[in-house]
């Protein structure tokens, strides 16, 4: 996706700390100790050491999904996070003739469960080890830029293998600060995960687009999973006799209702933010990474849709992938104009000047730093100049038919190698997922569809300035006109890399037999692979670069901010993180004030009978009845739907479990405000707010519209168990 191809990837993470803010920062576990007056003042009841355990109660609940967080909810390996998170299941099981994005789902038995995917995991956090002297030892000692990358390379891949002796886990190297910290985290990796339960989609997504990164929010972003193993409880492969995994933790849902200013916590696993990124940096991505982004996804979401309104199995295959492209899109869209709102780019010169102003005046001393800032300026002008050919050409080389081709012909050039030799991502311990991503292709591939996608981005390709392209691609193509174009497209849809049988047999062939292929998608994988390969090594050589600069300039940031008496908090990583504050509203820039709940009376009141304000009829009926069974709140005096927190999250957060002061389960953070998507590189405390769906919210659906009993009486909250938050007392005329 063109979200991963963008990024800057920064995984830096500033390790000092000093005072912490209520809501923001995205605290690493180590650093819960310092935090604990600010937690416990903030409303935490637990002590907070038991939040530094990580497979204790409540964190050791919390999981990833390698993408998005969820948490167990059951001692049977159930499993709860976002709709959202979900789809990707729930569209791969469905058809045109039996859409479970429209109808939901509700498995009445375990039997009945379906396979979440081949590639769909849950990752139970076992450990996390610092590994800083090993991985820096290893840099240090490289001889030159590129050596320096594959000495980082190399020394990931010993402690991982290390790590994974056995079987059955996963493990990750993180980095922290740009590299001044390293940690290797172990994960259970479970690989048989089954959907549950989703509500149908005008509960799960009501709202849709029009609603998405918005409040006020009425949606039911939530559904369910589970984790299987096999019968020797080791993780194993989807099998019929496989049972569910029993954690040794797994949340309940809070037993009193939540309120305007209580406090809440999220344990996740948020994506990457970039709030220590250079000034250039950031201009960069403002004036044109996400501008780029956002013109390219709009046109290839309308190609797809005007094909999947025309071919039903198109909409259904490639519905994922376009809401995928849609939430990216609106999310840039959000930033750039908050962006200009703000004047980030201002405020992130004026913060870096004052940074490199305090270390000119440390004299020697600071002549390291600065010199590594300039280094690290000099590294991003070097990518710019190919820009634009590296993001067309990326996305070309990542459709369908030819994205297979090359992934498949890599494969086989590697599997030549010993496997320590090999490059990360086609060593042994990855080819479950890369043969996990074969079989499930013919649930997100039309042929057709793809030839449009590849025609989209030759077209954008010929419109490169000639400094720009590529001897071999123009090689290939033959030409810079429409009728090259064409004739392209028209040979690669001859491939045979369509039928899965034929992608099976390629899964395992050699490098010769690849040489020697006439399938026209493969050809254009071994013509292109030389220079894929050389292009491979100009970005490590500038990724060694920056393992030497970066480290040396973000801890210059550190101590300038802690010479200031300011808080220091990681930049996210994708590893695991608490963030906390309180239930809490605001008000919008056009200074109209906001509730911090949404209620049940307000879903039927935006409703149209039209997606995406197409509320079932089950769920109408039971607000007009005020069907509420024991989880009406007392203070609104109806259903609470959705609610707004001060908390500091980003993607991959959703799904994660938003926590009252007593650990229990109150709710499931799925999105931020508009006004709050600026916060990935500039923090905005007075707007910055996290949605969540209130868990009396999910309760009720799974009790009165969307019926699953069995569901709630293994979370043991039967609808005779479950007084959270007394029904509103009616008044007397």
């Amino acid at each position: 996706m063109l979200m991963r191809m963008f990024h800057l990837g920064l995984a830096s993470a500033l390790l000092l700390t000093t005072t912490a803010s209520a809501n923001e920062g995205m605290w690493v576990p180590q650093q819960l100790p310092d935090i604990a007056p600010a937690l416990q003042q903030a409303g935490l009841k637990l002590d907070p050491k038991q939040l530094a355990d990580l497979t204790g109660d409540p964190v050791g609940a919390v999981v990833s999904l390698g993408g998005c967080t969820a948490s167990f909810v059951s001692p049977q390996g159930l499993v709860v996070t976002n709709h959202h998170c979900a789809y990707g299941a729930i569209q791969l099981n469905s058809t045109p003739e039996k859409n479970l994005m429209v109808s939901g789902f509700n498995a009445a038995n375990r039997s009945d469960e379906l396979s979440a995917g081949p590639n769909a995991r849950i990752y139970v956090l076992d450990s996390i080890q610092d590994v800083t002297a090993q991985v820096k030892a290893a840099i240090a000692a490289a001889p030159d830029a590129l050596a320096r990358t594959e000495a980082q390379d190399n020394i990931e891949k010993q402690l991982i293998g290390a790590c994974e002796k056995g079987g059955g886990y996963r493990c990750k190297l993180y980095s922290f600060s740009g590299g001044n910290v390293y940690r290797l985290f172990k994960n259970l990796e479970i690989r048989d995960v089954r959907l549950v339960y989703a509500p149908p989609g005008s509960i799960g997504n009501y709202g849709g687009e029009i609603d998405n990164w918005m409040w006020p929010r009425h949606t039911g972003d939530f559904s369910f999973y589970r984790a299987y193993v096999g019968k020797d409880g080791k993780p194993a492969a989807f099998a019929a006799d496989n049972v569910p995994y029993q954690p040794k933790h797994w949340l309940k849902f809070a037993d009193k209702p939540l309120a305007a200013g209580d406090f809440v916590m999220v344990a996740g696993y948020p994506g990457v933010t970039n709030r220590y990124a250079l000034a250039d940096e950031f201009d960069n991505t403002a004036d044109w990474s996400y501008p780029t982004i956002s013109r390219h996804l709009k046109q290839v979401i309308a190609l797809v849709q005007a094909e999947g309104a025309k071919q039903p199995d198109i909409a259904v295959k490639y519905a994922n992938t376009v809401r995928s492209w849609e939430n990216v899109s609106k999310n840039y869209d959000g930033q750039i104009e908050g962006f200009k709102r703000i004047g980030a780019s201002a405020r992130k010169h004026s913060e870096e000047n004052a940074v490199l102003d305090w270390l000119r005046g440390q004299g020697d001393a600071g002549k390291p730093a600065l010199e590594a800032h300039d280094r690290l300026v000099a590294l991003a002008n070097e990518a710019k100049a190919t820009r634009d050919r590296d993001a067309i050409l990326g996305q070309f080389n990542n459709t369908g038919a030819i994205g297979t081709a090359i992934t498949l012909y890599r494969l086989s050039l590697e599997r030549a190698k010993p496997d320590a030799e090999r490059e990360v991502g086609y060593q042994e311990r990855d080819l479950l997922t890369i043969e996990g991503a074969l079989k499930q292709m013919d649930r997100r591939y039309v042929a057709s569809m793809d030839s449009g996608l590849q025609r989209y981005w030759l077209t954008q390709y010929i419109d490169l300035t000639k400094q720009q392209r590529l001897e071999p691609v123009d090689k290939w193509l033959g030409g810079s006109n429409e009728k090259a174009i064409t004739r392209a497209v028209s040979k690669l849809a001859k491939t045979r890399l369509g039928d899965s049988a034929e992608r099976t047999k390629w899964f395992t062939a050699d490098s010769k037999t690849f040489e020697s292929s006439k399938d026209p998608a493969i050809q254009y994988a071994v013509a292109m692979m030389p220079t894929l390969l050389e292009q491979e090594r100009v970005r490590k050589t500038r990724a060694g670069d920056d393992l030497i600069a970066r480290p040396v300039y973000l801890q210059a940031v550190a101590d300038y901010r802690k010479s200031k008496g300011e808080a220091v908090y990681p930049d996210a990583n994708s590893s695991l993180r608490i963030t906390f504050g309180n239930v809490k509203p605001y008000t919008k820039l056009s200074g109209a004030a906001q509730l911090p709940f949404t209620t049940a009376e307000q879903v039927a009141a935006k409703n149209t009978g039209k997606a995406p304000f197409d509320a079932p009829k089950p769920l109408l009926d039971a607000i007009a009845a005020k069907r509420y069974g024991k989880l009406a709140d007392r203070a609104l005096g109806t259903l609470p739907v959705n609610f707004l927190s001060d908390l500091d999250i980003t993607g991959g957060n959703s799904g994660s479990p938003v926590l009252d002061g007593q650990g229990r389960l109150v709710g499931l953070a799925f999105d931020m405000n508009w006004e709050a998507v600026v916060s990935n590189w500039v923090f905005d405390p007075a707007m910055t707010r996290m949605i969540s769906v209130d868990g009396r919210y999910v309760r009720w659906i799974m009790q009165e519209v969307y019926p699953a009993p069995q569901l709630l009486r293994e979370m043991n909250i039967a609808p005779s168990q479950t007084p959270a938050g007394k029904p509103a007392k009616k008044k007397r005329r």
